[in-house]
């Protein structure tokens, strides 16, 4: 299953989150099967986003839709340095 992960910094995790919640690239009607929101310990500012696909093709699409997206996000200052990655999990165990 295909995961797109997400980087970046945001200046305010409450506004970024309400952005996030709002869903301003259609996550269900894009092919997200799944999702994680994850914060760095030590930077509550720092947040990654997994989004699980079935299919590489919906994980570039949604990618590219993102890029576009930050363009104008970026220039708001919600978020800085922004990337993304498609991932295939190789093993997953339970311990």
């Amino acid at each position: 299953m295909p995961v797109l992960r997400i980087d970046h910094a945001v200046s305010d995790f409450d506004a970024w989150k309400q952005a996030f919640d709002s869903d301003p690239i259609g996550r269900a009607q894009s092919g997200v099967r799944r999702y994680r929101v994850l914060r760095a310990v030590g930077d509550p500012n720092h947040v990654m986003i997994d989004l699980e696909f079935d299919s590489a093709r919906d994980a570039e699409a949604s990618r590219d839709a993102l890029q576009e997206l930050w363009g104008r996000v970026e220039a708001q200052g919600l978020i800085r340095s922004p990337s993304a990655v498609i991932l295939e999990a190789v093993e997953t165990k339970e311990l």
